[in-house]
């Protein structure tokens, strides 16, 4: 069953107001960026020769998607190619189209639609090999509902609704198989409560609450088992802070603020134990979280610069960004390599 918050998407509601004064702050942002850039044939190659000593990392060009798409899901599945879903097209329509991306070949071909459009949803791959979508927005507000994708038959099915309905949530797999659901915003406000999504029974758990509200804010799970919250938004301004969640006892505590405030970004965990976090609303900018230490270190920019797009880890150690939105040029198709170095 299908949950749908009172939050209208319709226009001078507050849900577009925010919207809109999200798009007008990355505007603003990318074009003193692009600005500052000189025309060539590989952006992303100028930037390089001009990156901090310290930058680690490489970026490179692969095949656009299908369609123009921000707002999305990206997961990696068990046969190594890549589920991207939903999110907002041009237009500001909401998508239920999705999409697969084969390493081998740097291709995508079309999948199966979702049974609900939906944008700034979650997706997460569970130990089955299923893919779960849980919440975001369509054309008529904040969404409680979840679906599973199963990568075997290329079909969707419903499953249980969560507890509160909401988009620019996050959710991240647990060592127990369960799932956290955190943060995000409803017609309520923003919100700092938590649930849990159970495999088993298809149902979901409060759990405790982060220290801070947020939403557009990234979650990762650590290799220590702890899931790192970055970054994100509340009413007051964009936040640098980030926090981690202890499974074992279902309690939050804060960690070393980041370099950059940051929202709409992207926090992927690498090969070697850290955290590479990417654009969002300062573009460009991608910084590394070391979790031995609780610090972060600046590393290579990337271009176009994003934001509303996705990292997807591959199992060669790199990192997909795909799609997003990049201020004048609005939703992108362009996608882009991270490798990590020593």
């Amino acid at each position: 069953m299908k949950t749908k918050s009172k939050c209208r998407f319709a226009f001078f509601n507050p849900c577009v107001l925010i919207g809109f004064a999200h798009y007008a702050a990355g505007f603003v942002l990318a074009s003193g960026a692009m600005s500052s850039m000189v025309a060539g044939d590989n952006p992303a190659e100028e930037l390089s020769q001009s990156a901090p000593a310290q930058a680690r990392g490489t970026w490179k060009v692969t095949g656009d998607l299908i369609t123009a798409r921000y707002y999305h899901t990206g997961t990696l599945l068990p046969n190594g190619q890549v589920l991207v879903a939903g999110g907002l097209g041009d237009r500001f329509v909401p998508l239920a189209s999705a999409e697969l991306y084969d390493p081998a070949s740097g291709m995508w071909a079309a999948a199966s639609r979702m049974t609900t459009k939906r944008a700034r949803q979650t997706a997460t791959l569970l130990p089955n090999g299923v893919v779960l979508v849980a919440g975001g927005f369509d054309d008529a507000g904040s969404l409680a509902s979840a679906e599973l994708y199963d990568p075997a038959t290329g079909l969707w099915t419903e499953t249980g609704s969560m507890v509160a309905a909401r988009n620019y949530h996050t959710a991240t797999l647990l060592p127990n198989g369960q799932v956290l659901v955190v943060g995000g915003l409803n017609s309520a406000g923003v919100g700092k409560r938590a649930e849990l999504y159970d495999p088993a029974t298809g149902l979901w758990t409060t759990t405790g609450s982060m220290a801070v509200k947020r939403y557009l804010h990234t979650a990762t799970l650590l290799s220590n088992g702890q899931v790192l919250v970055t970054g994100g938004s509340h009413f007051s301004g964009v936040l640098d802070a980030a926090e981690l969640y202890d499974p074992a006892t279902g309690m939050w505590t804060l960690t070393g603020r980041m370099l950059t405030k940051r929202r709409s970004h992207t926090a992927t965990l690498l090969s070697n134990g850290q955290v590479l976090v990417a654009g969002g609303t300062t573009m460009g900018m991608a910084e590394l979280y070391d979790p031995a230490t609780g610090m972060w270190t600046p590393t290579q920019r990337f271009a176009p610069a994003r934001y509303y797009h996705t990292a997807t880890s591959g199992p060669n150690g790199q990192v997909l960004v795909s799609g997003g939105f990049s201020g004048p040029f609005g939703a992108l198709a362009r996608a882009e390599l991270y490798k990590s170095t020593p």
